[in-house]
């Protein structure tokens, strides 16, 4: 008896699903070029096409989208025209062709075969979503530091999209290739969460009975940012945007969303006791001082075994690195949004369609793995509100 072939595998008899990749960008020059190119170069044997939502920039983004789109007819530019990640994530969902979509962004690029990869895994395991791990990657010292700290448990938790694990189901996945019934009937992308947006998605696949798959080995090399300020910036934005994710579903509070901003709270206490005690008495409130000097030490400490294998620069900036991340997400976690946000999903709203009868057919190998189709009538999903 022959091996059974791969879903994948071009034999006449395997029906290999287009896709669609999707993406949206804002100030991307340095990464862009390489992210499409490393999808255009993929070796699926199916058709794929490039969805590219531009957002206004600052930059040559839009011309280079432009120009990529000029040199390969499978890549199509649209607008975003509010720049914001979810508004463009959801356009280019709804001018997609395809009924299997691999999500990409402007910073990350793909393993040759990520594509077909996913997409038998996907096939395999009748999942809404397969994804895996997010593999930061740096070309400076700092950014070393940094691709270092977001791939250990003592800079970002554990994970496993960040830091490994087993394969299976998982609350959530780096980018992901999605099939795109499963997506549309929970709604897309929310538009309310400017970021946190894929763990939210994930969140409400898992609450609709899909299962999300992580695939350990399934890698996505991601460009960390370049210096301490666009690094603050990010995990600050993220650790608010976090509280606003746990704000609308209170059950996926844990340690590891709660960890940053409890240090940065004790360290703010610590600090302002022994500045009391160092300044109006009584002395013994100095004790205060255990909780910066404390958490420094671990840091450190923690950093001296994490960091022993990275040069001697990244070496030395990665307690900073860490410092940075634990502290900003944290601060960003207790300031919260403010109250006039951003603009609310009324409850019910749904990702557009793709155009009628553009979309083709997924034929999965395993019958059973196929899924059920939506419903036709009454009520949609729940879906959370999300106003303040």
């Amino acid at each position: 008896m022959s091996p059974a072939k791969s879903p994948s595998e071009p034999d006449g008899t395997s029906h290999l699903p287009p896709v669609s990749v999707f993406l949206t960008v804002r100030d991307e020059e340095r990464h862009l070029t390489a992210a499409i190119e490393r999808v255009l170069g993929q070796d699926y044997a199916g058709e794929l096409e490039v969805v590219l939502a531009v957002g206004p920039s600052h930059d040559r983004t839009l011309e280079i989208a432009q120009e990529l789109a000029g040199r390969d007819a499978r890549v199509r530019v649209i607008d975003n025209p509010t720049g914001r990640t979810p508004d463009g994530l959801n356009l280019a969902v709804a001018a997609a062709r395809h009924d299997v979509l691999v999500r990409v962004d402007g910073h990350s690029e793909l393993e040759p075969d990520y594509v077909r990869r996913a997409v038998d895994a996907l096939l395999e395991t009748g999942a809404a979503n397969v994804g895996g791990r997010m593999v930061p990657v740096g070309t400076t010292s700092f950014e070393d530091a940094v691709a270092r700290a977001m791939s250990s448990p003592l800079g970002i938790g554990s994970a496993a999209f960040h830091t490994g694990g087993e394969p299976g189901p998982a609350p959530t996945v780096y980018l992901g290739v999605f099939r795109r019934d499963a997506l549309e009937r929970v709604g897309g992308y929310d538009e309310h969460f400017v970021r946190a947006q894929d763990w939210e998605l994930n969140h409400r696949l898992r609450e609709a009975g899909e299962v999300v798959w992580f695939v350990p080995d399934l890698g996505v090399t991601y460009r960390p940012r370049g210096d301490v300020r666009a690094l603050a910036r990010q995990f600050f934005r993220t650790g608010q945007w976090r509280r606003q994710v746990i704000k609308h579903h209170p059950q996926t509070a844990g340690l590891r969303y709660l960890a940053p901003p409890a240090a940065v709270a004790g360290i703010a206490l610590g600090t302002a006791v022994a500045a009391v005690g160092a300044t109006a008495g009584p002395r013994w409130l100095l004790v205060g001082l255990a909780a910066p000097v404390g958490y420094a030490a671990a840091v450190v400490a923690g950093c001296a075994v994490v960091g022993r294998d990275l040069p001697p620069a990244a070496r030395r900036r990665l307690p900073g690195v860490v410092a940075t991340m634990h502290l900003a997400w944290g601060s960003g976690f207790l300031r919260g949004l403010p109250r006039a946000g951003a603009p609310a999903v009324a409850p019910g709203t749904t990702a557009a369609a793709s155009p009628a009868g553009a979309t083709t057919g997924v034929v999965y190998p395993v019958a059973a793995n196929a899924p059920r189709p939506a419903p036709t009538e009454g009520p949609g999903p729940d879906r959370h509100v999300t106003e303040d």
